[in-house]
């Protein structure tokens, strides 16, 4: 059997693309002017982008705060780069760790009330170097079936176990906790923001549990952070921040940088530094994007109503669209879904959208389940209202050209 076969078939027969639960496979999704990823932009300027000449409203970005071209980021970054050159050469473990680096964990930790922190060069690599550094042989991960797949992939690396609860079930992740054997250490995992439906993790029950249990917890706030709890995350937001050991997240969104962290008490984190290969086998995150982060952090800090802003600016969309008579599930953050249901109608209504000059993501199987593709809209501070009054106008119409709302 040649190994690349697959990849072959897949290009070619729509059977076999059905089957791995695409309602297409890429190239005939192209010939249907329906595919809609790796879409090549030749302008970003936070809330809006230009493709192909056609200005459009950026609706898909983790741009929360919309840091990504702010004076003081940019310059910050220039400053770094003038002043560190585009890359460290090596990994933190060797050559690549600038104070820059410990300037960043140090006040990362303290921002979240934690002993400690670590930066990693991409949030992907923090889960997998978390995961696979703190889970031995006799560790079991319990995680929540919605966590991102950087928790999966870093579940997998490990040498442990990994159990599954219903999503923000309690009494399911209570059955899952009184299963593990007693002997073993238990890590439960959860998001704070969950990526797809913008909910909240019920974290005050989770910490509960976890303490009748015996379980440490991980909240992976990639999403909350600065969105969230005075731009603190979830966990801050829900007043459990001191029982969360340790608390994860990236510099990708709200950070307007790339990278992630993970902060927590002072033995843990060093045990992570030692042990975690995705930090030590990898080159270090670039002074640029180390400054970007501390920026970004600077203005979190000195500017929260920028946190209240992006929260009012959802508040209207949501509640927009949940009027027209879209069902926007349990979203309560700047992550708004909109569920369509049939896959080929959500690339379909995606396409849309895109036609008439909103950007927007799609989730079809395998990204979600088969029967709940959706658009995945989210919002950002610098959103005006002439944007948010063109997004609801433009959603009123392609709802009822796609009988989707009265």
């Amino acid at each position: 059997m040649d190994v690349f076969e697959k990849c072959r078939s897949f290009a070619s027969d729509p059977a076999i693309a059905e089957s791995m639960g695409y309602p297409a496979n890429p190239q005939k999704a192209k010939e249907l002017g329906l595919y809609p990823f790796f879409i090549p932009m030749d302008q970003a300027e936070g809330t809006e982008v230009v493709i192909d000449g056609r200005r459009l409203i950026m609706l898909g970005s983790n741009n929360y705060l919309g840091l990504t071209m702010h004076p003081d980021v940019r310059e910050a970054a220039h400053a770094a780069l003038r002043e560190f050159g585009t890359s460290c050469t090596g990994s933190r473990f060797l050559n690549g760790t600038l104070a820059l680096h410990h300037e960043l964990e140090a006040r990362l930790a303290a921002f979240l009330g934690k002993e400690d922190a670590i930066v990693f060069s991409t949030g992907y690599q923090t889960n997998l170097g978390v995961f696979s550094a703190l889970i031995g042989r006799n560790d079991i991960v319990v995680c929540d079936k919605e966590n991102h797949a950087s928790i999966v992939d870093g579940c997998r690396l490990s040498l442990g176990r990994m159990k599954r609860y219903r999503h923000n079930d309690m009494e399911d992740l209570e059955r899952v906790l009184a299963s593990c054997d007693e002997s073993a250490g238990t890590l439960v995992a959860t998001d704070g923001v969950f990526s797809m439906s913008g909910e909240l993790a019920p974290l005050p029950e989770i910490t509960e549990i976890c303490a009748s249990q015996g379980a440490r917890l991980l909240v992976d706030d990639a999403h909350g952070i600065g969105v969230v709890g005075e731009g603190r995350g979830t966990a801050h937001l829900q007043g459990v921040a001191e029982r969360a050991d340790l608390l994860l997240g990236t510099f990708s969104k709200s950070l307007a940088s790339i990278g992630g962290y993970v902060a927590g008490d002072r033995d843990t984190i060093s045990w992570i530094r030692h042990l975690a290969r995705s930090l030590i086998f990898s080159a270090s995150l670039p002074a640029p994007n180390v400054a970007a982060a501390l920026a970004a952090l600077d203005i979190i800090e000195q500017e929260p109503d920028r946190v209240d802003c992006v929260n009012a600016i959802a508040d209207r969309m949501r509640t927009g669209l949940r009027d027209m008579g879209f069902n926007t599930g349990s979203s309560v953050t700047p992550i708004i879904p909109v569920f369509i249901g049939d896959s080929l109608k959500a690339l379909q209504v995606w396409r849309y959208l895109y036609d008439h000059g909103l950007y927007t993501n799609v989730a079809i199987p395998p990204a979600v389940p088969v029967g709940q593709s959706l658009l995945r809209t989210s919002v950002m501070a610098t959103h005006t209202d002439e944007h948010l009054d063109l997004a609801l106008r433009t959603f009123a119409e392609m709802g009822r050209a796609f009988d989707l709302i009265p």
